[in-house]
């Protein structure tokens, strides 16, 4: 197609002069780059976002604050003019509903999934475990609220994902059986905390060799089916300045590393869609994991922002035709 356009200028150029050339210019440029604009991150609406959301958040022991988070969710996703579709499912007598913001493609219906679980496990305020995954995918909502997808894009808020993925199971399992094809699913599990300390980050055993021992960097995890998607996301996130990034590519959908499946993407490795976790390790860095001082105050916004920039950045990357 780029041959095509310059042939096309070059033409224009010749036989109606600099102007005909501005106004093609105009009118083939211009939404070329206007469908990939999107807007600056804004680290205070991440720090918005947490305050909002903080807080035990555990179906049968803290259902005001849950509900109050899933409200959250919901109105800010409709806010930005999101599509809203409350997916029910069920799990031992009751109902509950993930939360999905979506976006259909102007090319394609294959979707673009960004998910990220708002509950918590009991006694846990959960600020890293998952405030910060739910705060940075609000953020890439808001970012690019007004970009003009070709494919259709859903940011999910999954529930119950603590209780072993429940949501984003009975999810993934509904899209296959509706033959949905997926072109990229990511799951943001725990991007807010860093630090600089030596011998800070801990890996499973064998994996020290080959990793960083600062736990300063986000990991990307993706199955053998998600290799090429994993490479090509990580190369766009790559060129965030100052954002250090590592990946992990795991066979048999992390069976023998079951650590690598607890999040919302092992439900689409199960399914056959590619799919990747974006994380800070969890329990391999933050020593706070499922305990009453994963507070706000412990995390690091500046990482955040910067993981948020690169998200953002492999998305539009994805989205591309």
């Amino acid at each position: 197609m780029r041959p095509k356009q310059s042939k096309s200028i070059e033409i224009a150029a010749s036989a109606f002069g600099g102007l005909a050339m501005t106004f093609l210019l105009t009118i083939i440029v211009l939404p070329i780059q206007g469908s990939a604009q999107m807007e600056e991150i804004n680290k205070e609406l991440l720090k918005r976002h947490l305050e909002k959301i903080v807080g035990e958040r555990t179906a049968g022991l803290s259902d005001q604050h849950l509900e109050e988070v899933f409200l959250y969710v919901k109105e800010t996703l409709a806010g930005l003019g999101y599509e809203i579709e409350l997916d029910l499912f069920s799990f031992e007598g009751g109902r509950f509903e993930n939360i999905i913001g979506r976006k259909k493609g102007g090319v394609s219906e294959e979707r673009i999934i960004v998910g990220a679980h708002f509950d918590t496990v009991p006694g846990s305020p959960g600020a890293d475990d998952n405030a910060s995954g739910v705060a940075v995918m609000l953020e890439l909502a808001r970012m690019l609220a007004d970009r003009k997808w070709n494919h259709t894009v859903e940011f999910i808020g999954f529930h119950m994902e603590e209780w072993n993925m429940i949501g984003s199971d009975a999810y993934a399992k509904k899209l296959r059986a509706r033959n949905v094809q997926v072109r990229g699913m990511i799951s943001l599990e725990m991007v807010g905390f860093t630090s600089d300390q030596p011998k800070s980050q801990k890996m499973p055993a064998g994996f020290g060799l080959f990793y960083p021992d600062v736990g300063n960097f986000i990991a990307i995890v993706g199955n053998v089916r998600s290799w090429k998607f994993l490479n090509r996301f990580k190369a766009k996130m790559k060129e965030t300045e100052g954002l250090p990034v590592e990946s992990l590519i795991i066979p048999f959908n992390g069976i023998f590393l079951y650590a690598t499946r607890w999040s919302d993407h092992s439900p689409f490795w199960d399914q056959g869609y590619p799919a990747l976790l974006i994380t800070d390790t969890s329990f391999y860095r933050n020593p706070h994991y499922h305990g009453p001082s994963d507070t706000i105050d412990t995390l690091d916004l500046d990482f955040m922002q910067s993981v948020t920039r690169g998200v953002a950045k492999a998305l539009v990357a994805l989205d591309e035709v």
